[in-house]
């Protein structure tokens, strides 16, 4: 779950390396996130993600509005998965992690980046666009 704007090859990394660990995957789209007002619309980056994995019968794509949680409890999860970065991301994700399985039950899975990923991500890609810099490197592609 995430707000994917853009989904990074590190996003796809984490989907591709999730996958064998559980039946159905769904990625939860974020389509309001008061912490990113400026976000491309979630029907343009749900979109970009489900052409991605359009081969792929066990993962979804969908639209989520308010808690995470929330949304995998309806969804029927019982794992959340995440990737971390660095130490600051596993920090954030673990305190993260112990507030949801407290008001949920549901846990969460995290997965480190590759270390030649750990670099990149999605604010990274748009700090670079902005200043037109050829990003196709950094977004997965079919």
């Amino acid at each position: 779950m995430g707000s994917f704007d853009p989904f990074t090859i590190g996003h796809d990394s984490i989907v591709r390396r999730a996958l064998p660990l559980f039946d159905r995957l769904v990625i939860g789209v974020v389509g309001d996130n008061v912490n990113k007002p400026s976000l491309q619309p979630a029907t343009e980056r749900m979109r970009a993600i489900s052409e991605l994995y359009a081969d792929e019968p066990a993962i979804e794509v969908k639209p989520y509005y308010g808690l995470a949680v929330d949304f995998a409890r309806a969804e029927g999860a019982r794992f959340i998965v995440k990737g971390v970065r660095s130490a600051k991301d596993f920090e954030y994700e673990r305190e993260m992690a112990d507030i949801n399985r407290r008001i949920s039950g549901i846990e969460t899975l995290l997965l480190y980046a590759e270390p030649q990923l750990a670099s990149i991500s999605s604010s990274m890609v748009r700090e670079l666009m902005h200043f037109g810099v050829d990003v196709n490197d950094f977004l997965p592609h079919k």
